[in-house]
């Protein structure tokens, strides 16, 4: 099968930003994704590019583009919204804003992941998920994580932050659970699909009574803010980052076209598994043919048999021949084949061969 280049001069390829913002109610995820996508909005409109004059979507699971629609008026900048938890609108949305949005904010997306398993659930009549659910469930998550990277389109997306817990030995040897970090309440690698990825939280200054919000930057694959902290952050706090991207240009993420199809065949068998197999039975083929020409338990036919063995695969040992390279078996089978039956070896199944027509009277007939 030919297969195209795989590298090629490298350029950069990201163009949209793909932000991830995750923390506690009340943290600040909507208001601070707000602030994001009026600044790529104002970022892309200064450099004079389309797509900047489009409306902002808000894909709207807990009614908090109401309360930002203001901030966006205020700033000239058209509004759309749809509020739904549907993963199925979510899959639609990324398409129908790829082509008429400037940007997209997705809050939150802990609802489409939810809507997903139970929906799957309902459809199974059951009420847990099971290990054998999450391949079916991941893969069709993926289904929008291959939109989120590769969409030319910038998706601001938050979601609702979670506890990630491992299990610890204590000093009497019994395990406990311990929290171990903090992650998007969603599939469980979403988080790291973001290229920008924020933890919100909320603050309160005990003597003033005040609060603020605080952004950490947990990852910035342009490493321009990695790892810093921003109270009460605003556009320019996450500048750097989006300048970082090429704004304007071509964006691919990661080319989900080519896949390893080459690599199975139609029982979904690998190539390794097949040679394996292929090995299996010419060994039992060896076995077979050796003891066709060479059978019984006299002392004289094991001899034989050895003798035979050690000929031509330079061992006495059948245990050390079932370890051989399945190209070494393939091959001793077919030398073995030769001497023994005379002719090179050929499979040839009995079920390929016309039937034989018996010859005498019609037995169909003689039951009748």
């Amino acid at each position: 099968m030919d297969r195209k280049a795989l590298f090629t001069k490298s350029r950069n390829t990201q163009a949209y930003a793909k932000v991830g913002l995750l923390g506690f109610a009340g943290s600040g995820k909507t208001y601070t994704a707000t602030r994001m996508a009026i600044g790529l909005v104002d970022l892309m409109r200064r450099a004079g590019l389309d797509q900047g004059l489009r409306p902002a979507y808000f894909l709207d699971t807990e009614t908090g583009a109401d309360w930002v629609e203001p901030m966006f008026t205020e700033a000239g900048i058209a509004l759309h919204t749809a509020k739904t938890r549907s993963f199925a609108d979510l899959l639609g949305a990324m398409d129908e804003s790829e082509h008429d949005a400037s940007v997209l904010i997705v809050d939150s997306i802990t609802h489409f992941w939810r809507e997903l398993v139970d929906t799957y659930l309902h459809a199974k009549k059951r009420t847990r998920i099971e290990f054998q659910d999450w391949g079916v469930l991941k893969k069709e998550w993926g289904r929008f994580t291959d939109r989120y990277i590769n969409s030319a389109l910038h998706i601001i997306m938050c979601g609702r932050a979670g506890y990630e817990y491992d299990y610890f030995d204590d000093d009497d040897g019994k395990k406990h659970l311990e929290k171990t970090g903090i992650k998007i309440k969603a599939e469980t690698e979403t988080g790291y699909e973001a290229s920008l990825l924020i933890l919100m939280e909320r603050h309160m200054d005990m003597e003033t009574r005040k609060v603020y919000r605080v952004a950490n930057v947990l990852k910035d694959r342009s490493t321009k803010i990695d790892g810093k902290e921003f109270i009460n952050p605003q556009f320019k706090h996450f500048l750097p980052h989006f300048k970082a991207l090429n704004l304007g240009g071509e964006q691919l993420g990661v080319d989900v076209t080519r896949a390893s199809h080459e690599l199975f065949d139609g029982n979904g068998d690998s190539d390794w598994r097949r040679e394996i197999r292929e090995r299996d039975i010419a060994l039992d083929e060896i076995a077979e043919v050796i003891g066709k020409h060479y059978a019984g338990q006299s002392a004289e036919a094991k001899k034989s048999r050895a003798d035979l063995l050690e000929e031509f695969a330079g061992t006495r040992s059948w245990e050390r021949v079932k370890v051989l390279r399945p190209a070494q078996v393939t091959d001793l089978r077919n030398r073995l084949w030769l001497r023994l039956e005379g002719a090179a070896y050929a499979f040839a199944p009995i079920l390929a061969r016309p039937a034989a027509v018996p010859d005498g009277p019609d037995i169909a007939a003689d039951v009748a």
